[in-house]
This record gives C-alpha cells, structure tokens and sequence, in this order.
C-alpha cells in the first residue's frame, strides 16, 4: 500500500510553520490552522486583525470559518483583513449547514440552501473563490447525491477549489466518497472531526478511513475549551465563570461542560500533561496540540484561541516535536479500551 504520509517543506525562519500536503491533493497548507470561531463575538475586530497578521507572520496560510460563526462576522471580518492582501498566498476554508435565516430553507445541505450560502460566504469574505468548502454537519434530510453534485457544481464553476466534511460518521464518509467516485463529481479531500487528548473517539473509525482514502484531517477542539490549556488542574472544584466549560450543556450545547468532563480519566490524561510540559519546557497548550500533530495520517489541528496571547502560546506547538518518550506517555493515559466491534477485530486485525 502507497504511503499517505504528507510531504514537508520547511520554511527557513526559525518558529516559522511547516507546510504539508492537505489528503491527497497539491493544495499545501500549514501544519497548523487558524479557527475564527471566536471572531466577532467573543474577539472583537480589532484584536482578530492582530491575531491573523501573526499567525501569518509565523508562516500560517489556512484559516477555518463558518457562515455561522458570529452570525457571519467572522466571515467579514476575515473579508475587511482580507483587503489588499495576496489572496493566493492564503487557504481560506469555510463550512455551510446551520441556519442562517427564518426561512424553511435556511439550514442543511440542500442545492437551494448551499448554492445561497455559497454566494453569501463570497461577499462577506469579499473574495471570488472559497479554497476549502466542508459541510458542517452531516444532513439526513437531503439525498447524498444532491449535496455532492451540488458541490461538484461549485467546484466546476470556479467558486469553490476544494470540498470537505465536518462532523460526519465513519459510514457518511464512505459512502460520500464512494458516490463521489461512481458518478465522477469532486471527492471529499478532508474531513473536520472532533479530536484530542480527551476525545480519541475518531480513531475508532474516521481516522482509519481518512488513511485509507487519502483525505487530511483537521482536528476541531484538539484543546478541548481549554481543559487541555493548563487553566484546570486536579483538586479544581469548578469551572472558571463565563468560559466555554462554565456552561450548560443543555442549555447552550457545549459539551465540554464541567459535569462532562471533571472524572478521574480527565485528572490523570491532565496531570501526565503537565508533567511532560513541565519536562519539556513547554505549554501545557503546546504539548497537547503537538501531540495531536503526531496523529496519523498527519493530523492539523485547529487553533481556536481567543486572545493575542493565546494565540502567540498555541503558536510554540510548531516549535519541535514531542520526544518519543512523551509522545507514548500521553498515548498510553489517555487510551480507553475499544468498544465492539473495533476491539473485536483489533484482536483478529492480519498486519502486512
């Protein structure tokens, strides 16, 4: 079987980003992605400017965001900065599904609703072209074929270079792929999945299929709302006011809430993650992005700070990899037994 690893080029500066291959395309972005999620409403505008003119001053060319994001202010002000740049020297992915709307057909992924939001996400960015274009979330009230021809179109058109997926089951994948390949309409090149050292759920299934079909991974959350940041430690007895953990996730459908995740398994993946920051010399932040970094098929994650100085910390993660001895101490506490039937055929798995 041909190795899916991506190809690296390293740029000069030293802290500077390395490039990687995203799947199996030419498109070449950074090994770590810029998310916006916060742009315009918990960021303002003005600190947003700051935080994309240094992520691409530490070499960053890919830059993650939704027509949702904000109510769409993430997209404009991704647009505004946008202004008098280079448009090639940057991958600017984005993702329709949600609601953007009162109408009936203002959410999913039907052809009315994503040829609308296609052209909506094209005047906020204030561009001609979307690089990367995901579909948020899995749509089972649309026929499969209608999304992907649809997207197909897009590609055809000029509007969209590339298309993906976020928050998909292994089987979706699949079978968009395989539809995709019968009917000869533009592939799925990468996949947005939930990923990290809390939520290794992925490699169950997506991870697998993504080696296996060549599309690149970028990781959604891979700090997890900033249990993962170093801000809570064992002996914590509750969340810090206002932050993403502090929330209900009934009410507010964040689902890193507290009573989620404040469990035993939490505290040791935590403590192991702190010691190894604290022998490598690094962030807390930093070891656990890096450690999602050394997943294959060559795993991006997607920094989603919200803060200059959140940002300029996550950046360190491209500074050097973890040592190998670190790098399986993490693997080791955070692993969780395989539910069927994975375990099932792990044990029954023939290696070449």
């Amino acid at each position: 079987m041909a190795r899916l690893d991506f190809a690296r080029a390293r740029r000069p500066s030293v802290a500077r980003m390395e490039y990687r291959f995203l799947g199996r395309t030419g498109l070449r972005v950074s090994e770590l992605c810029l998310g916006t999620m916060s742009f315009g409403s918990w960021t303002d505008e003005p600190t947003a400017r700051r935080m994309l003119d240094l992520f691409v001053e530490r070499g960053g060319n890919f830059i993650d965001t939704a027509d949702v994001y904000g109510a769409g202010a993430s997209e404009e002000i991704i647009g505004r900065w946008l202004r008098g740049r280079r448009r090639d020297d940057l991958v600017i992915a984005t993702k329709a599904y949600g609601d953007t709307g009162p109408g009936p057909n203002d959410g999913g992924a039907s052809r009315k609703h994503l040829l609308a939001a296609v052209e909506e996400s094209l005047r906020r960015l204030g561009t001609d072209y979307i690089d990367l274009y995901q579909i948020h979330v899995f749509d089972d009230a649309t026929p499969l074929e209608e999304t992907l021809s649809t997207l197909d179109g897009l590609v055809r058109a000029g509007k969209v270079r590339y298309v993906g997926a976020s928050n998909f089951a292994g089987w979706q994948v699949q079978k968009a792929l395989d539809l995709a390949r019968q009917h000869g309409w533009e592939p799925f090149c990468a996949l947005q999945p939930l990923y990290n050292l809390l939520d290794r759920e992925a490699e169950w299934d997506l991870l697998p299929i993504c080696r296996a079909e060549g599309l690149g991974v970028l990781a959604w959350s891979p700090l997890r709302g900033g249990w993962l940041s170093g801000r809570y430690r064992r002996g914590a007895t509750g969340p810090e006011p206002g932050s993403r953990v502090d929330t209900d996730p009934e009410a507010k459908g964040w689902p890193e809430a507290w009573q989620t995740y404040a469990t035993e398994r939490t505290w040791r993946i935590i403590d192991a993650l702190l010691e190894v920051a604290e022998q490598s010399g690094r962030s807390p932040a930093q070891v656990a992005l890096r450690w999602v970094m050394h997943a294959p098929p060559g795993v991006i994650p997607i920094v989603g700070a919200r803060t200059v100085e959140q940002l300029t910390d996550n950046l360190g993660a491209a500074d050097q990899p973890l040592a190998d001895e670190h790098l399986a101490r993490l693997t080791a506490v955070s692993d969780r037994p395989l539910p069927y039937p994975f375990g099932l055929l792990q044990r029954f798995q023939r290696r070449r």
